[in-house]
C-alpha cells in the first residue's frame, strides 16, 4: 500500500500542506520543533483515528483555529479524511462516508511506526507492551478489537462494584450475581484475547530474533516470553479464587488486563542490561518485524531512529528497509549525513523535503 498525496490544514504547527509523495522513500529534514514529526502523526491519525501522542484529539487542532482537517489519497482508490472542530467530535470518512463505528477503518490502512519514545516498550510499564500487541493484531484480526473493548467495559463494570464494596463495605449493598455477570463477561472474552496474543507472540518470536540478529551483527542473544494470567488455568476460576483480595484492593488483581511481554537479552532484563544502543535495536527490530503480520504491505514511518546507534546497525537498517520486502517509507532525521546514507545505497525511487515552521520544501 501507498500514500499517493496528503492534505493537511491547521494540524498542530502545520497551517495547510499538500504533499504528493515517492512510491518508496519519503525523506524529511530539518531541526527538532519544525513540524516533521507533526506530518508522520497526520499519517498514523489516517491509520489508527487518533493521534499516536494522545486520544484528546482537541490537542491537535492548531493554536487559534477552530478546526483540523486531513486527507489521504491511497494507491487502493481510498481516499481518507478526518475533521474537527472545537467543542465537537471528529468526522472520519472513506469515500466521502462516514463510518457507522471507528473500529471498522482499523486495520484498512496498516501502518508501523518507529519513534523515540518506542523505548517505553521496554522501559515503561506491562501497558505499554499491552498496548504493543494490541496494535499489531487488531490490524489483521477485526475481531480483537470487539473483544478487547467487551473485556474492558466488564473490567470497568466490575472494578465499580469492587470499589463500591471496599469503600464502605457496611453500607454496601451489592447483588452478587451481577459481580458474577461482569467475570464471566471478563473471562470468556478474555480467554479470546489471550489465544491471539499467545499465537502471535509464537509466531512472532522466531521473526524478530532474525531481524535483531541481521541488525547486530549477531552480537546479542535475544529473546521474548509472554506472561498471562490464563496460564495458570481457566481465567474465570482465576479471577473468581481472588475474588475477597480484589474486594480488599477494590480493583481486579487478575486478567489478560495485567499481561506482560517479559524482554530479555543474554537471558536477563533489557531494561536492567540493554546499552542504549542495544535498547534502539531491539525496539526497531520489534517494529520491522511485525511486516510478516500485516497485510497490504504497511506504510512505515522511521522517526528520528539513528540516533544512538553506531554505522554498522545504521547501515544494516537500511539494508533492510531497502528491500522489496518494504513498501513506502517515511524517514526523518536532523542530520542530513544518516539520509545521504540511505539515499546512495539504491537506485530507487524517493522525495526529499526540508522543513521548517510547519513548511514543508
Amino acid at each position: 500500500m501507498t500514500l499517493k498525496s496528503i492534505s493537511i490544514l491547521n494540524y498542530r504547527n502545520i497551517e495547510a500542506a499538500e504533499l504528493v509523495f515517492s512510491d518508496k522513500f519519503n525523506c524529511f529534514i530539518g531541526n527538532n520543533g519544525e513540524g516533521k514529526t507533526n506530518l508522520l502523526d497526520a499519517l498514523y491519525f489516517l491509520s489508527f483515528c487518533h493521534s499516536m501522542f494522545t486520544n484528546v484529539d482537541s490537542q491537535m487542532i492548531m493554536h487559534e483555529k477552530d478546526f483540523f482537517m486531513l486527507n489521504g489519497k491511497y494507491d487502493t482508490g481510498d481516499d481518507i479524511s478526518v475533521g474537527m472542530k472545537r467543542g465537537h467530535k471528529k468526522n472520519f470518512k472513506r469515500n466521502g462516508k462516514a463510518y457507522r463505528k471507528l473500529s471498522e477503518h482499523i486495520g484498512l490502512i496498516p501502518l508501523i511506526c518507529v519513534s523515540p519514545d518506542d523505548v517505553s516498550i521496554i522501559s515503561g510499564g506491562s501497558e505499554e507492551r499491552r498496548r504493543f500487541l494490541d496494535i499489531i493484531i487488531s490490524q489483521y484480526d477485526n475481531a480483537y478489537i470487539d473483544y478487547l473493548n467487551r473485556y474492558n467495559k466488564a473490567l470497568q463494570q466490575r472494578n465499580a462494584l469492587l470499589k463500591q464494596i471496599s469503600e464502605a463495605p457496611e453500607q454496601a449493598n451489592v447483588d452478587m450475581s451481577l459481580m458474577e455477570v461482569w467475570e464471566e463477561e471478563m473471562a470468556s472474552n478474555g480467554e479470546e484475547i489471550y489465544l491471539r496474543r499467545k499465537d502471535f507472540v509464537e509466531r512472532f518470536i522466531p521473526v524478530f530474533n532474525n531481524i535483531y540478529k541481521e541488525i547486530s551483527g549477531e552480537h546479542e542473544e535475544v529473546s521474548l516470553r509472554y506472561q498471562s494470567h490464563c496460564q495458570r488455568g481457566p481465567l474465570l476460576e482465576v479471577i473468581q479464587r481472588d475474588r475477597n483480595k480484589d474486594l480488599i484492593m477494590g480493583y481486579s488483581l487478575h486478567g489478560i488486563h495485567k499481561d506482560d511481554l517479559e524482554m530479555l537479552i543474554g537471558g536477563f532484563p533489557m531494561k536492567r542490561e540493554a546499552s542504549q544502543g542495544q535498547t534502539k535495536t531491539y525496539v526497531i527490530s520489534l517494529k520491522l518485524a511485525q511486516f510478516d503480520f500485516l497485510k497490504e504491505n504497511p506504510l512505515l514511518l522511521l522517526d528520528d531512529v539513528f540516533d544512538k546507534l553506531d554505522s554498522h546497525r545504521v547501515e544494516n537498517i537500511i539494508k533492510i528497509v531497502s528491500g522489496k520486502n518494504f513498501g513506502q517509507i517515511f524517514i526523518t532525521d536532523t542530520n542530513r549525513e544518516h539520509l545521504d546514507k540511505i539515499l546512495s545505497k539504491g537506485h530507487f525511487d524517493y522525495k526529499l523535503f526540508n522543513v521548517e515552521g510547519g513548511h514543508f520544501v
